[in-house]
């Protein structure tokens, strides 16, 4: 099979980008034994690489609130519904990883409607999809009914949040046709 390029804008050199960008790129491929195409695909720009995973971090990173299994539901469900196959496969391989669980990605990517989920899980994807698909009409009444299914308002947000990181998010992968990376397709199986 040839070789597919990971986007379809230039990818500078790595020896090339700044030195901060580089040690961040250094530190992911020692963790996960190889770059993920985002890190590539964004480190031609430089501020917007740098804003980009601070918020990515500032999100996806906390340790209170929202599992990080529960965040990553949040990406495969909402990205699924935006059609961005690097962030359903990226984070659906994450996913798998975090909740320990080979079915999980695949069943929230390609109908969450029938994915086997907890009743928390359930309101958790139901909001973020509805943030998805039909923000402006989000009520009080909706954000009650988020906490009376015991969700804290900093979950809430959170939900929010992560859903609309990622809608930027997954239209930069489309504006670029990013490809994923071979490796998270069998990574958790």
């Amino acid at each position: 099979m040839a070789e597919q390029p990971i986007s379809r804008f230039p990818i500078p050199e790595l020896d090339d980008v700044p030195d901060d960008i580089r040690a961040m790129i250094d530190a992911v491929q020692e963790k996960s034994g190889f770059v993920p195409n985002v890190f590539l695909a964004l480190a031609g720009r430089p501020d917007e690489f740098r804003a980009f995973f601070a918020h990515h971090d500032a999100l996806m990173d906390k340790s209170e609130g929202l599992s990080k299994a529960e965040r990553e539901m949040i990406v495969v469900a909402t990205s699924a519904v935006n059609n961005c196959l690097y962030c359903v496969v990226a984070h659906g391989a994450i996913l798998r990883i975090r909740a320990k669980n080979p079915l999980i990605a695949d069943q929230l990517a390609i109908n969450p409607f029938k994915a086997d989920l907890s009743d928390r899980h359930r309101y958790m994807i139901d909001f973020a999809l509805m943030m998805t698909t039909d923000s402006e009409a989000i009520t009080d009444d909706d954000i009650a009914a988020m906490r009376g299914h015991g969700f804290t308002m900093d979950e809430i947000w959170d939900i929010g949040a992560i859903t609309a990181f990622f809608a930027q998010s997954n239209r930069l992968a489309n504006l670029t046709s990013m490809r994923p990376n071979d490796e998270f397709y069998s990574m958790a199986r």
